[in-house]
Order: structure tokens, then C-alpha cells, then sequence
């Protein structure tokens, strides 16, 4: 089986191109549903690349107990405050608070899963998030655990009855839990994993991993870009803010044409590698940590 990547001109589609009157509104607002009591760093992370992606606006919803901590470490975003448990998770009565910002202050797309943690509260957030939350959504880290753990035909009909996309970017072992399925090891395994993942939760899968594997179910795509440096933790938040905040863009301009998760994903998993690459060149595999790849997206978007 040989799959090949997009060119670079097929990317670079899906760029929203900037002109000269262009205002913040034009290029979307993203917001990330993240972090909790001990995990606050993975919503950073994801705010982080969602305003490197060149989103116009970032807001990032996290539980109040972090949101103090969240608002100083990315002082560029919004930052919304939402009810949380004893354990500094999410409640599921925040959901209700998180559907009316995001219709008052006209949201684009989100991100949903990093750091949130899988307690019982945390998951029912999740849950009712996708199921009420009428945005595209990126679906990552604990957001995927929990619909792991849920009934798959009953997280299957939810999922397709949605009325917009999610992007889910699963690592092997996320993959193998949300299929039921062994960890998938070779190429031909990953893209069989990939491609029923894509069909039997009804939106584009994105499987991490060294040559990560793109699918809407119908194509299947695999990326170049990427090393060892990326192995660290926190890399996959990085990726996931910044797919919301092209898949922002590319919804609010309306300058992208065709099937605009895909092409955020696959435009996100590159730009993703190519910033680990640069980052790796320079710090070394050994050094270079997920802090770092926002500050490499500009040279990433550059090499493109």
C-alpha cells in the first residue's frame, strides 16, 4: 500500500490569504475547551498554536480554578471561566455557560479534549459539549477517551447526527481504544484503523505517530514532516489548536474551497511536523519540547 502526501501547492489551499483591509472577524474565532486542576498547561498549549495559526480570535475555556493562571499565560487570548468540581474539572452545568458565549461572541470552531481530565463530571461535559455545541469541533486527548468508554453505536448515530465536522486526532493507542481493536503497528494496519475511524464516527481522522495518516473516510493522505523531537508531551495539544484555528480561518473567510476539515488537518499535521523539524534542527531532538513549536509555526508557514 503506498499513500502519498499532499504537495506543497495542494497546502498551501488551504491558506487564507491575508489583504490589506482585512479585520480580526475575517479570519475566525476558535475557541479551546481544555485543562483542568494539575492539566492547565494543555489548553495553553492549544491557545498557544490556535494564535500562531493566525486566527483573529482565540478565547480558551478552561475551569475556573485555572482560568487566572490560563489568562497570564496567554495574555493574547480571551479566556472564560467555567464551573468546576471538587477535583478542578469541568461541570457539566458549564456547557449551558459555554453554548451562550459562543452564539453571543459569534465562535467559529473548537478544540475539545486537552487536559480535561476523564472523571465522571469532566466526562459528562464532554458528552454534552458534543452533543449540544453547535460548532465544528476538533476532538482530542480526553474528549476521545471518554467517547471511548461510552456505547460505540450510541457514540456512532451522536456523532453523524451532529450538524457540523469534527476532526479527531487520536494516537495509536487512543485509536485502538475508540475502535476496540489492537494498537495498529504497521502502515497497512494504521490506515485500516485510520479509514474505519473516519467512517464509523463520521468526520476526518488524523492517526499521530510518525507518518501521520489523514482520512475522511473516501482519501487517505499520509504526512512527511515530523521527527523524534515531537515525542514529548504536550505536542498533540499544540496540534490540535492549531487545526481549530485554520479550520477558523478557512470557515470564516470563506476563501477555502472544497472539504475544509481535511484540508485543516492535513494543512494542521504539516505545518505541525514542519515546526518540530525546524525546532529539532536548531535545539536538538533531545531538547526540543512542545513549549517550543508555537514559536516555529512562523518558520514553518515560511517553508510552505
Amino acid at each position: 500500500m503506498t499513500l502519498k502526501p499532499l504537495t506543497r501547492a495542494e497546502l498551501r489551499e488551504g491558506l487564507v490569504e491575508r489583504r490589506d483591509d482585512d479585520h480580526k472577524g475575517v479570519f475566525g474565532h476558535a475557541l479551546i475547551i481544555g485543562g483542568s486542576r494539575g492539566m492547565a498547561g494543555a489548553a495553553v498549549l492549544a491557545a498557544r498554536a490556535a494564535l500562531r495559526s493566525g486566527a483573529g480570535l482565540v478565547t480558551v475555556a478552561v475551569p475556573q480554578g485555572v482560568a487566572s493562571v490560563t489568562a497570564a499565560a496567554v495574555p493574547a487570548a480571551l479566556t472564560l471561566a467555567l464551573p468546576e468540581d471538587s477535583s478542578g474539572a469541568f461541570r457539566p452545568e458549564g456547557v449551558e455557560k459555554l453554548k451562550a458565549y459562543a452564539s453571543e461572541r459569534r465562535v467559529t470552531a473548537c478544540a475539545l479534549g486537552p487536559g480535561i481530565s476523564t472523571r465522571p463530571d469532566a466526562a459528562r461535559f464532554v458528552l454534552l459539549a458534543l452533543s449540544g455545541l453547535p460548532l465544528p469541533a476538533v476532538v482530542d486527548a480526553d474528549a476521545l477517551n471518554v467517547l471511548s468508554a461510552q456505547e460505540p453505536e450510541g457514540v456512532s448515530q451522536m456523532l453523524k447526527t451532529r450538524p457540523h465536522p469534527c476532526v479527531f486526532t487520536p494516537h495509536p493507542a487512543e485509536i485502538a481504544r475508540a475502535l476496540k481493536c489492537p494498537k495498529p503497528e504497521d502502515e497497512a494496519a494504521r490506515v485500516r484503523a485510520v479509514e474505519r475511524l473516519a467512517r464509523e464516527w463520521g468526520g476526518v481522522a488524523l492517526l499521530k505517530g510518525r507518518r501521520t495518516l489523514v482520512s475522511s473516510g473516501l482519501r487517505t493522505v499520509v504526512n512527511p514532516t515530523g521527527g523524534p523531537g515531537l515525542a514529548k508531551g504536550g505536542s498533540g495539544d499544540v496540534l490540535t489548536g492549531l487545526i481549530a484555528g485554520l479550520w477558523s480561518q478557512a470557515l470564516a473567510s470563506g476563501r477555502v474551497t472544497g472539504d475544509l476539515a481535511f484540508r485543516s488537518a492535513a494543512l494542521g499535521a504539516w505545518l505541525h511536523g514542519a515546526a518540530g523539524d525546524l525546532a529539532e534542527e536548531e535545539l536538538t531532538a533531545w531538547s526540543a519540547s512542545s513549549c517550543d513549536l508555537p514559536d516555529y509555526l512562523p518558520k514553518a508557514f515560511r517553508a510552505l
